[in-house]
């Protein structure tokens, strides 16, 4: 535990008593029994953290290869596949064609894990995110135990760790948990040192966010320099002492007052680690141009991050669109985080320390919600980053007893987990056939998939929702909140999510496609579609035409003899051809999925 949290703890047992109640000698023996409560208290936390942590990796490590690939996965394998093929690590390609939509980073550490699995296949893929995943988790509790105690900090471990989004992409290839993970590790560093002269840990700083922006793009500066600037001009006094000097005195008093609250920032320090902080992060892009004549990756950079921002040219989502996303992000804890986010604007506290802590806390998640808000450019997981904040929200007020919440926060508790609970109450129609409450077309679907699985998951929980009914407290809702969303998160990404594959076309339709066309893949094209081109583990480019009449060159000087394309273009086709390969559909696939199920035709008659 912190020293400082140690010693707020024993003030509190011990010296608020009256002098009456002891002599000197008995003061003394209640200092030592706190702190024999304390060391046991603390061995018994590091104990939990260590059970969080290896429970966390059994989530998210556990069968990580089973599942074929899905959606923007693909670019990820597909992008490290062709590195792998032409030993070019520094110009990022699909098919062939350039990519540079993220910066290499996130490519180099699928690549670097092919070295772990033996080859490039779905676990190379999803690695990289699975142990950021779990450093993220690690760094949680690290920074809970720094601002409070490491038992508040196990809590927010638990609920990162079991919140439904940060499993998926901690288990999903992509660069969205290693920037999680990045912040994480910066304002970690800063807690650490918050206070201290600036110093060496400054470079650490500006080389973790280096590292971390390497992964997705600029983030990896902007959120951890938002975060902690903002706090330090709150940190003390709040928003009336930041009014106060904004608005008042002269134009040189403010800035001195800004750069007096941002030493760690405003130092000698901050010069060297910003030269070699950006001299990291260049690197890769100044190697690329230097290699391909292109400078499309600094481009990139600026399109993607602040372009999107300012004037974005898609994911145009409504600007309230976090205020309800963030529930589905972080279920179940979601139903809990009303409650933590009014107890923790109602809290008041007597010791300064954890006031500060309060507000740290409460910066991060507020300045991490607006930043993501004020963006033009909005899309449900782009707020990801606000899980760890709200995390420690939750787990700072399930750490305290009920009687301690405020009125209105006890109240949105006790919704919040009824919700919960009715959920688990509800998941018991998984064990009705579809047929019986769900009407045509969707009646037709299969039952829940892993039914055992599935019944030590109901099983569990509704034990889990019964036992905290018996007594309801903020303790038993902790564990029994934690229990259902483990369980739940087990079985639906380990077991479940697998199993579904079994309904999944793209990776039989490309092991039928190299079945059908041999060795003849020279004549193999794609047709508005890029076709599974990561599954079709091809040695070169398979020739792409967006235009009918390119395709139909192509055809006519025999360059193609197979046409990969979408169901709704076979109709486009202008020469005669079957179809000799169709990725599966199934009746309870709606209208557009069916048409965007991809075919292979054969050309039958090549014209003249």
């Amino acid at each position: 535990m912190d020293p400082a949290s140690s010693s707020t703890t024993v003030t509190t047992r011990v010296g608020t008593r009256p002098e009456r109640e002891g002599t000197g000698a008995a003061v003394m023996e209640r200092i030592a029994i706190a702190s024999t409560e304390e060391a046991a208290q603390s061995a018994g936390s590091r104990r939990a953290a260590t059970v969080v942590l290896i429970l966390t990796a059994m989530l998210f490590f556990a069968r990580l290869g089973v599942r074929a690939l899905w959606s923007s996965e693909f670019r990820w394998a597909e992008i490290a596949r062709e590195m792998i093929l032409t030993h070019n690590y520094f110009w990022p390609t699909i098919n062939g064609m350039v990519y540079y939509d993220k910066p290499l980073g996130s490519y180099w550490l699928v690549v670097a894990a092919t070295y772990l699995t033996g080859a490039m296949n779905e676990a190379a893929a999803r690695m990289p995110c699975a142990t950021a995943g779990l450093m993220g988790v690690g760094l949680l509790i690290l920074i809970g135990r720094r601002l409070y105690d490491l038992r508040t900090g196990v809590i927010a471990g638990v609920i990162l760790a079991t919140s439904f989004s940060f499993v998926f992409f901690s288990r999903h290839a992509s660069a969205d948990v290693e920037t999680v993970a990045g912040e994480l590790a910066v304002l970690a560093l800063f807690l650490r040192f918050e206070g201290r002269v600036p110093g060496a840990w400054v470079v650490g700083l500006w080389l973790i966010m280096a590292a971390t922006s390497l992964m997705k793009g600029l983030l990896g500066f902007v959120l951890p320099v938002l975060v902690i600037g903002t706090y330090c001009c709150l940190a003390d006094g709040g928003w009336a002492e930041l009014g106060r000097r904004i608005l008042r005195g002269p134009a040189i008093g403010r800035l001195r007052w800004l750069v007096e609250r941002n030493r760690w920032f405003f130092n000698r320090w901050t010069i060297v680690a910003m030269a070699i902080g950006g001299a990291i992060y260049y690197a890769p892009f100044a190697i690329s141009n230097a290699e391909t004549g292109s400078a499309k990756g600094l481009y990139m950079v600026y399109r993607e991050n602040v372009q999107r921002y300012f004037d974005p040219f898609d994911h145009r989502g409504p600007i309230y669109l976090y205020t309800y996303v963030i529930f589905a992000l972080m279920a179940p804890w979601s139903a809990l985080l009303p409650a933590a986010i009014v107890q923790a604007h109602h809290r008041r506290h007597v010791h300064a320390e954890l006031e500060r802590s309060d507000r740290f806390v409460l910066v991060f998640f507020w300045a991490t919600f607006l930043f993501f808000t004020l963006s033009g450019s909005r899309r449900s997981y782009y707020i990801l980053p606000i899980l760890p904040a709200a995390a420690i929200l939750v787990a700072r007020m399930l750490a305290e007893p009920m009687e301690k919440l405020s009125q209105a926060a006890r109240r949105l508790l006790k919704i919040g987990y009824g919700v919960i609970a009715a959920a688990v109450v509800a998941s018991t129609l998984a064990f009705v056939p579809p047929f019986m409450i769900i009407p045509q077309p969707w009646s037709q679907l299969p039952m829940a998939p892993a039914q055992p699985m599935f019944t030590l998951y109901w099983a569990g929980a509704i034990a889990a929702v019964v036992w905290a009914m018996r007594s309801f407290s903020t303790e038993r809702i902790k564990w029994s909140a934690g229990i259902i969303a483990y369980l739940f998160m087990m079985y639906f990404f380990v077991f479940a999510m697998p199993a579904s594959d079994a309904w999944r076309g793209e990776k039989p339709f490309a092991k039928e496609v190299r079945q059908i066309i041999g060795k003849d893949t020279a004549a193999l094209a794609c047709f508005r579609s890029e076709g599974p081109i990561y599954y079709l583990g091809l040695p070169s480019p398979v020739p792409y035409y967006a235009r009918l009449s390119d395709l139909d060159a192509a055809i006519r000087n025999g360059r193609v003899r197979w046409v990969i394309v979408r169901r709704r273009d076979t109709g486009r086709l202008t020469v005669p051809a079957r179809v000799a390969a169709s990725e599966a559909v199934y009746p309870w696939d709606g209208e557009e999925h069916r048409l965007n199920a991809m075919v292979m035709m054969k050309i039958e008659q090549r014209s003249n």
